[in-house]
């Protein structure tokens, strides 16, 4: 028996339908099972493999934006510059950016701009790859249950055989 036959023969025994009515899913889980093969794949690494370089470079945009050192060094930067602008070169009347820091305000607002998108982009990205990781353990939870069925149908065909050859009349 070939192996489309053999998938096709499976998917009527365990599900009750043809190769063809299947979904994408329960197609690789009837052909995985009937090669022998593995169903477990890793979602983190077939989503980093699919990944563009905007992608990564938003996941640790992200990583770095959502950190305590981030929020921390940028705490800092920001108290450096209102002191740098409001006492230290403000007595020699060189400050570039003096209070209310309408500079500042711009770049924080720029910032802000450009940033929110790109975590959200890495949001995004958490969220695909996170329904891919539902849909593998879908397949995973599938395959796990066919065999089991398989199993069984193994289990009572031996107790049929058992229970057949008990019953002969001895002679």
């Amino acid at each position: 028996m070939n192996a489309d036959a053999h998938a096709s023969d499976l998917a009527l025994r365990l599900l009750g339908r043809s190769y063809d009515e299947l979904d994408a899913e329960e197609r690789r889980v009837i052909a995985a099972i009937a090669a022998h093969e593995p169903t477990s794949r890793d979602a983190g690494d077939i989503d980093d493999s699919q990944a563009s370089f905007g992608a990564r470079l938003s996941d640790r945009v992200a990583a770095v934006g959502g950190s305590w050192a981030f929020i921390i060094l940028f705490t800092v930067v920001l108290l450096g510059w209102m002191l740098l602008n409001s006492e230290v070169l403000a007595r020699g009347g060189m400050a570039f950016d003096p209070y209310p820091f309408i500079f500042l305000n711009l770049m924080l607002s720029t910032l802000a701009a450009v940033q929110a998108p790109i975590i959200m982009m890495s949001q995004n990205r958490t969220s695909a790859k996170d329904r891919l990781a539902a849909s593998l353990d879908y397949e995973i939870n599938l395959r796990a249950e066919l065999e089991i069925m398989r199993l069984h149908h193994k289990i009572d065909a031996l107790v049929e055989k058992v229970d057949g050859l008990g019953s002969e009349p001895k002679g």
